[in-house]
C-alpha cells in the first residue's frame, strides 16, 4: 500500500447497543467471578441510579473512545437520559466526535504498518485506528471558525463546546454526534483539558490572528461550574470509562464546594472501568474505595471494572437501556440552568 486511499478504505463502525440485550448476559455474570461478577454489579450500581430521583449523573470519558467505534453507546445515553453532565478529554469530544459530524471518518488500521509512510501521508495512526490528518486539520480550522463569531471574552469549554453544537444545528450536520445531542439537550460537557486537543490548535490559531482581543478557555470557570451542579443536586453518580483528568476532575466537586462553605455528601454512586494498574499510585488506577479517604466517593455502591472499555461498554449501556428504567427520568438541562441561575448560588 503506498497511498492515502489503500490505508483509508474501511470506515470504523460504531456499535448499536440497542441491538443486543445484554440484560441476560449481564444477569448470569453475577454469579461469576473476576470482572465479570464487576461488571454484573456496576451494571446494577448504574441501574440504581437511573431509579434514584435525586440523582444527578455524570459521564466521564476519557481514552480514545469514539474513533474505536463507541460514540453511539455514548450518544445513547444522552439520548435517553442516562447521563446529565459529561466530562471529557478533548480528544473524544473534539478530534473524534466533532469531526466525524463535520463528515468525516475513523478507519479500521493495524499497529504493523510504516509510521514513517504514515506521517509522509498526512495519515494519524491511534493503535489500529487511522484518520487523515488533512481532515483533522479541517477541525483545527472549524474551531478557530467557531470563536471568531463569538465576542472576545473569557468562556468556560462547556459554553464553548455549546456554540459547536449550535454549529452543527444550523449547518444541519452531526445528526447523531454527541456535541449535537448535548446541544440539542442543554446537556453540559466539560472538557478539563481544553487546549490538549483539536480545539487547541484551533484556540491558538484564532489566539494568534487576535493577540489583544480574543476567546480565551478558563477551566477554573468549567471547575466552578461543575461545581454549582454538585452544590445543587441532591446525590451524584459517577459513571467513568477511562480515568485521567475526567476522573479526577469529577471527584474533586465534593471538595470544592465543601471549601467554598457547602459541605455536600460525597458521590453516592460510582463506576469505572479502567485497564490502568492501581499499584503505580496514578489517578487513572486508583481505586474508588481509595477515593473515599479523599472525601469524594463514599462506599456502599461502588464497583471498579478492570476491563478494556470496548469489550465491557456496550455491554454496560444495553444492559440498562434494555432494563427501561431511563424512561421515567426527566432532562436535568443543566446547562440552560447554569446559563439562568445566578453564579454564587446553588
Amino acid at each position: 500500500m503506498s497511498s492515502k486511499k489503500d490505508f483509508l478504505r474501511e470506515p470504523v463502525r460504531h456499535i448499536d447497543p440497542k441491538s443486543f440485550n445484554a440484560v441476560p448476559i449481564l444477569e448470569t455474570m453475577e454469579h461469576m467471578s473476576y470482572q465479570a461478577r464487576n461488571l454484573a454489579r456496576a451494571a446494577k450500581i448504574y441501574d440504581r441510579m437511573l431509579a434514584d430521583p435525586d440523582c444527578t449523573i455524570i459521564l466521564c470519558l476519557a481514552g480514545s473512545l469514539v474513533n474505536a467505534g463507541l460514540r453511539q453507546c455514548i450518544v445513547d445515553l444522552l439520548s435517553h437520559n442516562m447521563a446529565d453532565v459529561v466530562v471529557a478529554t478533548g480528544a473524544n469530544i473534539v478530534d473524534q466526535d466533532f469531526l466525524e459530524a463535520l463528515g468525516f471518518k475513523h478507519y479500521i488500521g493495524s499497529p504493523d504498518v510504516d509510521d514513517d509512510l504514515l506521517r509522509e501521508l498526512h495519515i494519524d495512526r491511534i493503535y489500529d485506528t487511522f484518520l487523515d490528518e488533512d481532515e483533522l486539520r479541517v477541525c483545527d480550522h472549524t474551531v478557530a471558525e467557531i470563536a471568531e463569531r463569538l465576542p472576545p471574552g473569557v468562556y468556560s469549554s462547556r459554553e464553548f463546546v455549546r456554540e459547536m453544537g449550535r454549529y452543527l444545528v444550523e449547518r444541519g450536520l452531526g445528526e447523531n454526534s454527541i456535541v449535537r445531542v448535548a446541544y440539542e439537550k442543554a446537556i453540559p460537557i466539560f472538557i478539563p483539558a481544553f487546549s490538549d486537543c483539536s480545539a487547541g490548535f484551533g484556540l491558538v490559531l484564532h489566539q494568534w490572528r487576535h493577540p489583544d482581543k480574543h476567546v480565551a478557555i478558563d477551566s477554573v470557570k468549567d471547575f466552578r461550574e461543575l461545581t454549582r451542579i454538585k452544590i445543587a443536586a441532591k446525590e451524584t453518580g459517577l459513571v467513568m470509562v477511562g480515568g485521567g483528568v475526567p476522573k479526577n476532575f469529577a471527584q474533586d466537586v465534593t471538595v470544592a464546594a465543601d471549601v467554598l462553605g457547602f459541605p455536600v455528601p460525597m458521590h453516592k454512586y460510582a463506576i469505572q472501568i479502567t485497564t490502568a494498574d492501581v499499584r503505580d499510585g496514578g489517578l487513572s488506577g486508583s481505586t474508588l474505595k481509595e477515593a473515599s479517604s479523599w472525601g469524594k466517593v463514599a462506599q456502599g455502591f461502588s464497583e471498579m471494572v478492570w476491563a478494556e472499555a470496548t469489550l465491557v461498554f456496550p455491554l454496560l449501556v444495553s444492559y440498562v437501556y434494555h432494563r427501561g428504567t431511563w424512561r421515567s427520568r426527566a432532562e436535568k438541562r443543566l446547562s440552560e440552568w447554569l446559563d439562568q441561575s445566578p453564579v454564587n448560588t446553588s
